[in-house]
């Protein structure tokens, strides 16, 4: 007589109890009817291949840590972390996310910070936004007029530059470099996407950093108006010097692909 086959509750238990398994496998038995060496190897290909793909999207994170430390807080993640997504391009976000439910280690107070710097330039580079999801009009890069098509029209960022602020030099610590006292003021940064697909990094200024975020918050106003209420934010006793010298700021912006052009 021949067996009878599996069920789909037997299926699902057996599955249930092999993941627990490997999760950990001093808390609970494995799956029955597999031989043990085959469950021994499948565990250490599951484990290499999560920490090869973290170890990847996370390089300075793994350097710092150094392979015995990193090998634990991988193990962790697996072990603790209900992710949301089976979806490998998401496994980097799952492991922000197990990073912000950790209780803050005070050697490392800028993990959380480091972490999402790291993951953002993946999140950046299969990002499914282009260039055109917004009509615009191009103006010519070092044109004599670009500045006042600048101030006349609303400009429009690239969604595919992303500014970004964080209380800690992120893009300065690794292995060498651990800070663990606060700087006073914010790391202010830019990813932005090239046409090639490289993602590349800069750091802003207060006023542009500030600018960008108020191109995103009130897209309705002009350059010109745009650039009007960041001097009075500033406090600038020179508004008209403030504007000449933010008409140039919205030029460069322009050049470098962080603005596409105004709004049509």
């Amino acid at each position: 007589m021949s067996p009878e086959p599996s069920t789909g509750s037997d299926l699902r238990m057996q599955l249930d109890a092999l993941a627990n398994w490997i999760r950990e496998p001093g808390a609970a038995p494995p799956p029955p009817g597999i031989e043990q060496r085959r469950l021994d190897i499948y565990r250490e290909l599951f484990f290499n291949n999560v920490s090869s793909l973290l170890g990847g999207n996370f390089p300075v994170l793994r350097r710092i840590h150094g392979d015995v430390a990193w090998r634990a807080l991988v193990h962790a993640f697996y072990r603790d972390h209900g992710s949301r997504t089976p979806l490998f391009t998401e496994l980097a976000r799952e492991f922000l996310r197990y990073l912000d439910t950790r209780e803050a280690d005070p050697a490392m107070p800028w993990l959380c910070e480091l972490a999402h710097y790291e993951w953002v330039e993946l999140a950046l580079q299969i990002a499914e936004a282009t260039r055109d999801d917004i009509p615009y009009v191009a103006h010519a890069a070092n044109g004599p007029s670009t500045s006042e098509a600048l101030l006349a029209g609303r400009p429009l960022p690239s969604p595919l530059a992303w500014p970004l602020a964080y209380a800690w030099p992120v893009h300065r610590i690794g292995p060498g470099y651990l800070p663990v006292d606060k700087p006073d003021a914010p790391t202010l940064l830019l990813l932005r996407r090239e046409p090639d697909g490289e993602v590349t990094f800069h750091t802003l200024g207060a006023l542009a950093f500030r600018l960008l975020q108020r191109l995103d918050e009130s897209p309705g106003m002009s350059g010109r108006e745009q650039l009007l209420a960041l001097a009075a934010e500033a406090g600038a006793d020179d508004t008209d010097a403030f504007v000449r010298d933010g008409a140039e700021m919205l030029a460069r912006l322009h050049r470098e692909g962080t603005i596409l052009g105004t709004r049509a």
